[in-house]
């Protein structure tokens, strides 16, 4: 296929993705870049943060005439919301049955009501602004996986027509009549997440707004935030929109876990697949507290070919250690998945992702706990990010302005909902974080440098410290403190994105100690060296 993308980059671009793999809509357009902060501002809002959050609150923001500043340390979009599968969903990863147990029937109403409110609001800014995305209304379907329940479609059935979506149960999936009974969700939609999200960008700084690119900020606090090239930003409003906020130390990780989540993209012929989307309800025999699911959409992609995008597999970053080898594994699952269930060709494209899991499966959007009132966090995806975002970019703007909101209890930073969705929490993070603590800082691995192979990343221990130790192709020994710079947890490697991510609470490095996912905000010691010869035997 001359057209195949070869979506692998010799090292990590932290300014323009966060992993050695581009997904499709990075390999698709040029990255968008402004110029970095060379001088001090005050401002109405500061917003840190170029992703889908971050530019959706911005401009909201702008539109009601608010002075706004974005500062991003990569490019836009060069975080996760460039590494999704662009999803736009009212039904969502977590099960509405499961969500009315811990937020009542009024709170599944809220969360139903602002995820519809979501996709609406993102069709109108399209419709507005004249963004060419490739939007498009489409139904979804979620059917049984064979690990799980036969009744829950059922109970997932009654719960989201109680939350007021319109969605039908059907007793064949379209075009997948072998998955059997399904429930076929209405005004879905999916787009290309950055051709919006850079036409968004472009929005806020016609109307006003000022974005900064490779500026990185490492001060935070309620008066505003100082960059690493020493600028000031004097704000009356701060939003961190980080993914994981890099201005919180504990109570927020204390409440979210991080989740590697894995996407493929396959050819297949040009209009054999309708365009809609597909979930299973998930592998309840890999995880009966998080079940990893799959889902599917269709892209464009040339005269010939759509593109099959599936993704899934997900696993836990760092609570659950997972065997060797087993990012690629992932990828092996979700190929074959996707070969059981569509008639695919090559496969061309493989990326992964991060999302934050919260342990009650809605998103943290709000003033942030434990800070002053003017500070606000965005974070806990649930593996919805795009909606998420814009329901902050609708929620937030509200609780500047002191106007009342429905979705802000649901939503709020500050709530704690242990006692009813304590038992995956306490499985998923406390349990994982004692193995952790017990078992993995104090093995490292006892080995020479020059064992290490080419593209092998490893923990070893040198004196009475220990580093991550990467060897490249060119015999480079790219060597790194072990020691997260967030709360000092040990790093593990990561051998399919080629960097070191930390087991407690998701912050990523790129090899060259570069970080890359909050929640820490300061780069890992690093220096660089040939690789020593084998000594002979």
């Amino acid at each position: 296929m001359e057209q195949a993308q070869q979506n692998e980059h010799k090292g990590i671009d932290s300014g323009l993705t966060s992993g050695i793999h581009s997904s499709y809509w990075l390999d698709t357009l040029p990255a968008l870049q402004y110029e970095p902060l060379q001088e001090n501002l005050e401002t109405d809002v500061v917003i840190i943060g170029g992703g889908m959050a971050g530019i959706s609150i911005a401009y909201q923001l702008t539109l009601e005439g608010k002075k706004v500043v974005v500062v991003e340390d990569g490019a836009i979009g060069s975080g996760e919301s460039g590494r999704t599968s662009a999803h736009l969903v009212t039904a969502l990863d977590d099960r509405y049955y499961n969500l009315e147990k811990i937020f009542g029937e009024d709170g599944i109403r809220q969360a139903a009501n602002s995820h519809r409110t979501a996709i609406d609001t993102i069709a109108q800014i399209i419709a507005t602004e004249g963004i060419d995305c490739e939007f498009e209304r489409l139904t979804g379907y979620l059917f049984l996986h064979a690990s799980d329940k036969p009744d829950s479609l059922a109970k997932e059935y009654n719960a989201a027509r109680q939350a007021g979506l319109e969605v039908a149960l059907l007793d064949d999936t379209p075009y997948l009549p072998q998955a059997g009974p399904c429930l076929a969700f209405a005004n879905q939609a999916q787009f290309h997440p950055l051709k919006y999200l850079q036409g968004l960008a472009r929005a806020v700084t016609n109307k006003g707004g000022k974005i900064f690119t490779a500026t990185k900020a490492i001060g935070i606090d309620h008066t505003g935030v100082v960059t690493d090239q020493d600028r000031r930003i004097k704000a009356a409003f701060v939003v961190v929109a980080t993914n994981t906020p890099v201005n919180d130390t504990y109570t927020i990780h204390l409440k979210q876990f991080a989740y590697r989540t894995y996407v493929v993209g396959a050819l297949v012929a040009k209009g054999s697949v309708p365009h809609a989307l597909w979930w299973d309800t998930g592998d309840f025999r890999t995880n009966a507290s998080i079940p990893p699911y799959h889902y599917v959409r269709i892209q464009p992609y040339d005269e010939t070919h759509d593109l099959l995008i599936c993704g899934g597999e997900d696993h836990a970053t760092g609570v659950a250690f997972a065997p060797p080898a087993t990012d690629e594994a992932q990828y092996r699952r979700l190929e074959q998945w996707a070969r059981e269930h569509f008639d695919i060709e090559e496969v061309i494209y493989r990326w992964s992702g991060q999302v934050m899991e919260p342990m009650d499966s809605l998103a943290y959007i709000g003033r942030n706990p434990g800070d002053k009132d003017n500070v606000f966090i965005v974070t806990g995806d649930s593996g919805t990010g795009l909606t998420h975002a814009t329901i902050a970019s609708i929620l937030i703007p509200d609780l500047i302005a002191g106007r009342i909101n429905p979705w802000k209890k649901i939503y709020d930073p500050q709530r704690f909902k242990y006692f009813r969705a304590g038992k995956t929490w306490l499985k998923e993070f406390t349990g994982g974080l004692l193995r952790y603590m017990k078992e993995y800082p104090y093995d490292a691995d006892v080995v020479e440098l020059s064992a290490i192979q080419q593209g092998q990343g490893k923990v070893v221990e040198l004196g009475k410290n220990k580093y991550g130790v990467y060897r490249d192709e060119e015999d480079d020994l790219h060597i790194v403190s072990a020691t997260c710079t967030h709360l000092h947890c040990i790093v593990q490697w990561n051998s399919d994105e080629k960097s070191w991510d930390c087991p407690c609470h998701g912050s990523r490095f790129t090899y060259k100690g570069k970080v890359i996912n909050g929640p820490a905000n300061q780069d890992l010691f690093y220096y660089r060296e040939k690789a020593p010869a084998a000594q002979p035997h």
